[in-house]
């Protein structure tokens, strides 16, 4: 298991994403975050854009803490497996849903890209 840093990605994505210095513990709860027994915040996302019940590819990220580090994959439905979206075209509903999801957590001062 990854450990969590300062940056993070995705399997086959460029942009580096790291947290917002505004990011509060609230509106990761706000944003479907869930506290892990740990003390992390975890969010697990379908990247299935015709139906959030599907077992899909989906999106997993995990905030630490104290608010200053993360990691961020994208698995198979199973959790297991990391699977890269981006390198091949038939992925392209997964790449924009992935781009959804991302685009509201940075809107919500949790993510910034760094390219």
């Amino acid at each position: 298991m990854a450990l969590l840093k300062e940056t993070a990605t995705v399997l086959g994505n460029t942009t580096q994403y790291g947290l917002s210095d505004a990011v509060k513990k609230y509106t990761l709860r706000d944003t479907g975050f869930m506290p892990t027994n740990n003390g992390n915040f975890q969010l697990e996302r379908p990247l299935d854009p015709n139906s959030p019940f599907n077992t899909a590819i989906k999106l997993k990220i995990t905030v630490g803490k104290e608010l200053k580090t993360l990691k961020m994959s994208v698995t198979s439905a199973d959790g297991l497996y990391p699977v890269n979206i981006f390198k091949d075209e038939k992925n392209a509903e997964n790449v924009e849903q992935f781009n959804f999801i991302i685009n509201h957590l940075i809107e919500r001062d949790i993510l910034v890209a760094q390219a």
